[in-house]
Parts: structure tokens; C-alpha cells; sequence
């Protein structure tokens, strides 16, 4: 019979939930891309890429507390503890960059919609590459941090506590 496994505790769920940032992060930029052309398909395309970035910054956070509390049962070696600590400073580090780059393409919007008809399509497309271009800070942070979550689980044999089955 189909039945749901368990929902792991919070100090375990970090390995189930840690990817939706991951694909909400990287998939976001080609929306901002796909914006940046007027009339409603722009418009559509900008919206999809905004809550992209906000479902992916608010899922930094959450991974981010669930990756800390995980943290605190690891079992530690030297080796351990340096990638450890590598990966927590860089997903601090992806959390701060997301939420600013989210709130820049939140103000970015606001701006579009106020000037509207004022706004030149290249003033526009500029402001959206230089935004894209500063983006990729946060998109090469989150690949280095997936990268040492990655080290961790593959090359250390990090796994997450999980209780017992019933």
C-alpha cells in the first residue's frame, strides 16, 4: 500500500528540503531575462521571476536554520569541521546576497511600474543586465555552498540523523 513516509525532525529534514533554493535561485534569472521585453508577456515574465526570488531567498532561510540544527549532531573530524565551516559561512553569505538582490529586483519593479511610459526599453534592458550581472554573485555563493554541502554528504559521509522506523 502507497503511504507518505515520515516527516523527519527538524534536525534532519535539511537533506529534504535543501534543493528547493537551489532550483528557485538558478531558474530565477532566466524569468528577470525573459521580463525584460514591454507589453504583458514582460510584465508576466517579471512577476514569475519576482516570486522566484522571494520563494528562493525565503527558502535560504529556512534551509539555512534546518542546515544549522543538523549541524549540531554531526559527528566531527578536522576535515569535518573545516568544510562545515566553509559551507555555513558561504549559505550566510547566499542568504545576505539573495535577500539584497531580491529587494533591488522589488525595487527595480516599483521603479518600472512608476515611470512606466517614461522608461525606455534601453534604459530598462540595461538596468535589468546590470542587474542580472550582479546577481551572479549570489548564484556563484549558492554553487559554492551546494558544492561544500555536496563535500560533506559525498566525500566525508555526512548523513542526516534520522529516527528509527517504526
Amino acid at each position: 500500500m502507497w503511504q507518505l513516509p515520515p516527516i523527519p525532525p527538524w534536525n534532519a529534514i535539511h537533506p529534504m528540503i535543501v534543493h528547493f533554493p537551489i532550483v528557485l535561485l538558478l531558474i530565477a534569472p532566466l524569468f528577470v531575462l525573459l521580463g525584460i521585453p514591454r507589453g504583458p508577456w514582460g510584465r508576466a515574465f517579471s512577476a514569475a521571476g519576482l516570486v522566484l526570488l522571494v520563494l528562493g531567498t525565503v527558502s535560504t532561510l529556512i534551509v539555512a536554520e534546518a542546515g544549522e540544527a543538523a549541524a549540531e549532531l554531526v559527528v566531527r573530524s578536522d576535515a569535518i569541521n573545516a568544510v562545515l565551516h566553509a559551507h555555513t559561512e558561504l549559505a550566510d553569505i547566499t542568504k545576505v546576497l539573495a535577500i539584497v538582490f531580491t529587494c533591488i529586483y522589488i525595487i527595480l519593479l516599483i521603479t518600472r511600474l512608476i515611470l512606466r511610459d517614461k522608461l525606455k526599453p534601453l534604459l530598462w534592458t540595461l538596468l535589468s543586465v546590470a542587474f542580472l550581472l550582479g546577481y551572479s554573485t549570489v548564484l556563484l555563493a549558492l554553487v559554492n555552498t551546494g558544492h561544500d554541502g555536496g563535500r560533506l554528504v559525498h566525500e566525508l559521509g555526512v548523513l542526516a540523523q534520522l529516527p528509527p522506523e517504526p
